[in-house]
């Protein structure tokens, strides 16, 4: 299979939160769209990797995203190890996707961070000709970043109004995540799960329900090889930018 946009992330949920509005408007265009996971979130405090699997793969079909698959990093160690970066190049000559989109390689979790230059440089290297690796070379033509904190300065914005509802529902489809059960202890994390709603200023929050502006992906486009762009940048406009 070959697929046009592929979005590659450290963790189940990241696209979702991230750019999974892009990634809706694109296969409700004709593209043929992807996600892949570079871990299965076994570090994470709620949810087991059985469960989470099977919540990507509610996710995903809520997406419409015709491929979804884990690289298989240890959650908490992603690196750019040339182990990785290999197994990943080999992923993109199999679905040799024309758009990558990456995480912005600004983060306050080093996963994140890791899973840019890992995706950016595994990019690189399925493009090699004599790198002794199955599959034709490839290499993506456009790069894009996302991140879905504020502060970074979108260089364009993809209007998702239309796709914002079946987003929300691709994110809530992590019941462990951001829907837990009520015996369990709430938490304060960045972007706290008992606050997610409002952060990210979905429908059932008062912030939502009192705004009528158009809900976007903002970001920029890279061609490659440039380094030197500015995010892809999912934000809640009704959210005064930090």
């Amino acid at each position: 299979m070959t697929i046009d946009l592929l979005a590659i992330a450290a963790h189940p949920d990241d696209v979702e939160l991230t750019c999974g509005g892009t990634l809706l408007k694109s296969a409700a265009q004709g593209y043929k769209t992807g996600i892949l996971d570079l871990t299965a979130g076994e570090m994470g405090t709620r949810g087991t990797p059985e469960i989470r699997a099977k919540e990507s793969a509610r996710a995903a079909t809520i997406l419409k995203v015709s491929w979804r698959g884990t690289l298989g990093v240890p959650d908490s160690d992603v690196q750019p190890s040339r182990q990785h970066k290999l197994a990943l190049a080999k992923i993109i000559r199999e679905l040799r996707p024309r758009t990558i989109i990456l995480p912005y390689w600004e983060a306050r979790h080093p996963d994140h961070y890791h899973a840019s230059t890992l995706g950016y440089e595994g990019c690189f290297l399925a493009g090699l000709k004599q790198l002794l690796l199955e599959g034709e070379p490839f290499r993506p033509f456009k790069i894009l970043y996302c991140t879905s904190f504020e502060g970074m300065l979108p260089t364009f914005i993809v209007d998702i109004t239309k796709q914002y509802e079946t987003r929300r529902r691709a994110i809530l489809a992590y019941q462990s995540q951001f829907r837990p059960a009520k015996s369990e202890r709430k938490q304060r994390v960045f972007l706290a799960i008992d606050e997610l709603d409002a952060r990210m200023d979905l429908p059932s929050s008062p912030t939502a329900r009192n705004s009528v502006r158009p809900k976007a992906n903002a970001g920029s486009a890279s061609s490659w090889p440039s380094t030197n762009s500015t995010p892809v940048w999912i934000f809640s406009p009704a959210t005064p930018a930090a």
